[in-house]
């Protein structure tokens, strides 16, 4: 996986959760696409959308596999490990036994970005002091950054030219152990995976764990705290950068003053106040008159690499804790000849701008895509936002330019869905007129009709006698034949279409199940397997799906049962419906006489469908014997 993040197509449901969280609308759904997409190029690396994901279908670049080639390698390999591991690893009794559990997987040093956040606070400090004008916002947040780079190009003159703490730490990580020291950064950031790569040579690093990731390698190497012994810190040690994760905290870390009265900087956590800082920064930075401190989640304490269930307030607490308690051992003469071997160091750094804005559309494309979706007539701050937009005006936009299609808008569907209903009423009834016009034409055929629907009626019956759902599927996924334990299994909607249509005979598979199970019948369609059974979360219920094919590439059925209802035996199952058969067969053989092929394929679909049947229950009592 390159990208950053990714949804994998066949977990996702297409809820537009991620549409609706993404904060720059990175997200891509096409129409007739059963899956969302992530554009790497619009990307933040904000998170939001693996946080939201009910599904889990969104995952990130992992960093595991390099890791493990870094440490099997003949350098040494330093971890440097955020401030926040206090708030994350609160299971962990004491920090000591948390370092010794990193050595444990191979790492030669175990460091603080702590220091690298006194080395940065030092450069904000002298920043501010020496004011000429100017207003910054603080680029220790890569997500912030990245926003900035791509949503607000004009600001990007604005962002302090100071690298992240996780780049100085590397920096003087190499002045204390060589330049030949591979460096992994240990941290609750997910795009820090991103802005490790904009950096070469002293101030590299190799690569980026999240909190996560690190918990994944302690549990997939067996590694806990109850069997190890202390080990501290390496140098350099940190000082108040241990406050760092809490927003503030660098600020605080060189006694910057947010006072309301006398301060220069204002500091905004959390998604939505970070939006909103941009967004005022960029039309009122000279009202304002202030620097701003900005993180887009809860400082480093709730970010997206961290452990899902994490309390802010308790994560908060035990940041502050740990800060108190390092400092009641703290070094300070150590600590300031640290800082003084790291003075030359560069600390500026360039930003680039990368607009990624999508130009306006024209009024006159939006106008129609709003008389599709039948909003034209709406206020362009209104919408009810189930789309993942916060307004019809924004959702429209993102269809003309390519990003949504009409089918993500709700009243949309559901009009439409009323429609196709209306639609198959109106057909039914001049089905019902055609049909009535036929038997008067056709009173010489009387006895042949009757022969044939006393045979339909016979496969009906088979198939409302068996407890599970069958249904009977053509090449273009329309229903041939289903019976009533299929349509209650389906709800409501199938419960209504039936109401219209008998069997639901000609509805459309696609509109009635979601794609991971209607993909099973396409795959035994284009396969020609002669059976595929899986099982199958759906709604509230464990679906067995047995699909077997009927006639190749045409016609395929499906035996489904509900895993949770009371069992029923699978023999008594085939008994029964050999009997049906074998009393009705003398009866099919009259009709296929009396029909020709018609009637003759109906009873060779009747006993593909007994004998495909049993050769799965045989299959599956065999596989219980072995």
């Amino acid at each position: 996986m390159s990208q950053l993040f990714e949804i994998s197509e066949e977990t996702c449901i297409n809820c537009y959760a991620c549409v609706r969280v993404c904060p720059v609308k990175a997200i891509e759904v096409k129409a007739g696409q059963d899956f969302a997409r992530i554009l790497q190029n619009r990307c933040v690396g904000c998170g939001s959308c693996l946080n939201i994901c009910p599904v889990n279908a969104v995952s990130y670049r992992s960093s595991k596999k390099n890791v493990l080639e870094l440490l099997k390698g003949n350098e040494p390999v330093a971890a440097i490990c955020s401030p926040s591991i206090s708030g994350e690893f609160v299971d962990i009794t004491d920090y000591r036994k948390f370092v010794q559990m990193i050595k444990t997987l191979g790492f030669t040093y175990v460091c603080e970005v702590t220091f690298g956040v006194d080395l940065v606070a030092r450069e904000y400090k002298k920043l501010f002091d020496d004011f000429k004008g100017k207003y910054f916002i603080t680029s220790m947040c890569p997500v912030v950054v990245s926003m900035v780079e791509k949503y607000h190009p004009e600001m990007v003159n604005n962002l302090a030219p100071i690298i992240s703490p996780i780049i100085a730490t590397a920096q003087a990580v190499h002045n204390q152990y060589g330049s030949n020291v591979r460096i992994v950064h240990i941290g609750p950031c997910i795009q820090s995976k991103e802005e490790a790569k904009l950096y070469n040579g002293k101030s590299q690093i190799d690569e980026v764990l999240t909190f996560v990731e690190l918990r994944q390698l302690f549990e997939e190497f067996n590694i806990n705290e109850s069997n190890l012994e202390y080990s501290e810190f390496d140098e350099p040690i940190g000082y108040k950068g241990s406050l760092y994760p809490i927003g503030r905290g660098i600020l605080q870390a060189v006694d910057i003053s947010e006072d309301l009265l006398t301060g220069t900087v204002i500091s905004a956590n959390g998604p939505n106040n970070t939006l909103q800082a941009l967004e005022q920064f960029e039309t009122s930075a000279e009202m304002i008159n202030r620097h701003f401190n900005l993180f887009y989640c809860e400082g480093c304490l709730m970010g997206p690499g961290t452990s899902k269930g994490g309390k802010k307030f308790i994560r908060r607490t035990m940041v502050v804790n740990y800060a108190n308690k390092r400092l009641l051992t703290f070094n300070r003469k150590k600590w300031e000849e640290n800082i003084s071997r790291n003075e030359k160091n560069s600390y500026t750094r360039d930003f680039t701008p990368d607009d990624q804005r999508l130009p306006l559309p024209s009024q006159q494309k939006l106008e129609e895509v709003l008389k599709v979706i039948d909003k034209e007539f709406v206020g362009k701050e209104t919408g009810c936002e189930a789309c993942g937009y916060a307004s019809c005006y924004d959702f429209a936009s993102a269809v003309a330019s390519g990003l949504a299609h009409t089918d993500m808008c709700l009243n949309f569907t559901l009009k439409n869905r009323q429609e196709y209903i209306k639609s198959l009423r109106s057909t039914n009834e001049k089905l019902a007129k055609t049909q009535e016009a036929l038997r008067e034409s056709e009173k010489k055929a009387r006895i042949e009709q009757e022969a044939a629907r006393e045979a339909s009626e016979t496969v009906t019956t088979m198939l409302k006698k068996l407890p599970a759902a069958v249904v009977l599927i053509d090449k273009k996924l329309k229903i041939i034949q289903s019976n009533q334990s299929f349509i209650d299994l389906l709800g409501d909607d199938a419960l209504e279409i039936n109401e219209i249509v008998p069997g639901l005979v000609g509805a459309d598979l696609k509109s009635l199940v979601p794609y991971n199970i209607h993909n099973l019948f396409t795959y035994v369609l284009q396969n020609n397997s002669d059976i595929l059974n899986r099982d199958v979360h759906y709604r509230d219920k464990l679906l067995n799906i047995s699909v077997f094919t009927i006639r190749p590439n045409s016609i395929v059925g499906a035996v489904i049962r509900d895993m949770y209802a009371p069992a029923v035996q699978k023999e008594e199952v085939v008994k029964r419906v050999t009997e049906a058969i074998d009393r009705n067969l003398a009866m099919v053989q009259k009709i296929g006489f009396l029909l020709g092929e018609g009637a003759s394929e109906i009873e060779q679909m009747l006993n593909s469908i007994i004998q495909t049947y049993n050769e799965g229950v045989a299959k599956a009592e065999n596989s219980k014997t072995k």
